[in-house]
């Protein structure tokens, strides 16, 4: 059962993007962020925020529909013990199975973005952070649960 932690209201597409950057600032190794949403809803623009402010600049952020997986190493000078992140778009998966060719043994090291995290099936984390965004109108909901198992509720407690 998942409680829900937090609900925001995003009049923009920066504000979808801002989001992300708070959350960077609460992420560590071993989560996953499970990014729920239609086409549309904002989930790559939620990553883009949260990858540039994880990095500490402004970087190209692609959507990885095609490539199924992107990696991104924060500046080791930086960030000398920041874990690597890695942003999935698992839209294009034939079976939950197919994650496996993609580096998620490696989620417990990492930081992790899964666009369509339901191609995951069994295969998704019970300690993820689920974000769900719904389109209402002129504007997106972001909606955040997490198992009560999870420390997620304290580490969003300042938003």
């Amino acid at each position: 059962m998942m409680d829900l932690l937090l609900s925001l209201d995003l009049a923009t597409d920066r504000d979808t993007r801002d989001l992300g950057a708070r959350l960077a600032k609460v992420v560590r190794a071993g989560d996953c962020l499970a990014l729920w949403g239609d086409l549309g809803a904002g989930k790559t623009s939620l990553a883009r925020g949260l990858i540039s402010a994880f990095l500490d600049h402004d970087t190209e952020v692609p959507s990885p529909t095609f490539t199924l997986v992107q990696r991104y190493q924060p500046d080791p000078d930086d960030q000398p013990d920041a874990p690597e992140l890695l942003h999935f778009d698992l839209y294009r998966l034939e079976t939950p199975e197919d994650v496996w060719e993609l580096g998620w043994e490696e989620l417990d090291e990492v930081i992790s973005l899964v666009e369509w995290p339901d191609k995951a099936g069994p295969h998704l984390s019970p300690r993820r952070l689920d974000i769900h965004i719904t389109i209402l109108g002129d504007h997106r909901r972001a909606q955040m649960s997490a198992s009560p198992t999870t420390n997620w509720k304290s580490r969003l407690n300042d938003f």
